[in-house]
């Protein structure tokens, strides 16, 4: 069973996330991102979506032209998990932070 993280480690995510955002009402990170272009949000979208598929670990996002949103949480635990980290870590080094 995946577990959620616990309150010191919610801190610490959130300290070294600093671009990720809580979500209110939900136990979730979320980050906006926005692009040159369209092209340029879905080459992004096709990077995350590799890393999502490797790691097994998918977001929800939206995408409206040159805008991407992600959220992360993890539904097997009803909540944040390391799983949510790792992957906002990842999506960071995409964008350089």
């Amino acid at each position: 069973m995946i577990a959620k993280l616990t309150d010191p480690e919610r801190v610490a995510a959130f300290a070294e996330l600093s671009a990720w955002q809580k979500v209110d009402g939900r136990d979730a990170m979320q980050r906006s991102f926005r692009f040159k272009d369209f092209v340029e949000a879905w080459g992004f979208m096709n990077r995350v979506a590799l890393l999502a598929e490797k790691q097994d670990h998918h977001p929800e996002w939206s995408n409206v032209y040159n805008r991407v949103e992600i959220l992360l949480t993890t539904h097997d635990c009803k909540g944040l998990s390391a799983r949510d980290v790792t992957l906002a870590r990842a999506i960071d080094a995409l964008v350089g932070k």
